[in-house]
């Protein structure tokens, strides 16, 4: 399966709060959102991901991209996540990162990975949760 076929399907998010905040939400979401998006927070929040990608690399292959090596090193994983958009396929599934956020997406995965990423997550802090 493509990256554009991946990123059709559905998805969970890897992020710092239990749930989606709703639309009319009485609380100051963004300004919370921009706190964390502001260093030295930022930095510890994207810390988080990397360590739940670096140990989902010991129980799966993952690749950066479409064609990328599979299992590359684990510092080229750690600066790609820190610095750029990063896709990275892992089987039939798609993680995506972005430079300037504090979720992960996941894509298409399946009931195994799925566990996997939750176990990860809680142990960095983190929650999984479906849009």
């Amino acid at each position: 399966m493509t990256i554009d076929q991946l990123l059709e399907m559905p998805y969970w998010i890897v992020d710092i709060l239990p749930k989606q905040v709703p639309e009319d939400s009485p609380g100051q979401y963004f300004a919370i959102e921009e706190y964390y998006l502001s260093e030295p927070r930022f930095s510890a929040v994207k810390q988080k991901h990397i360590d739940l990608i670096l140990k989902l690399n010991c129980y799966r292959d993952l690749a950066l991209d479409e064609d990328g090596p599979v299992n590359p090193p684990p510092e080229q994983l750690a600066e790609k996540l820190s610095e750029s958009y990063v896709s990275i396929m892992v089987g039939g599934s798609l993680i995506v990162s972005e430079p300037d956020s504090t979720y992960l997406t996941v894509y298409n995965p399946d009931d195994g990975l799925l566990e996997l990423i939750r176990a990860l997550s809680a142990g960095e802090g983190l929650y999984v949760w479906k849009p």
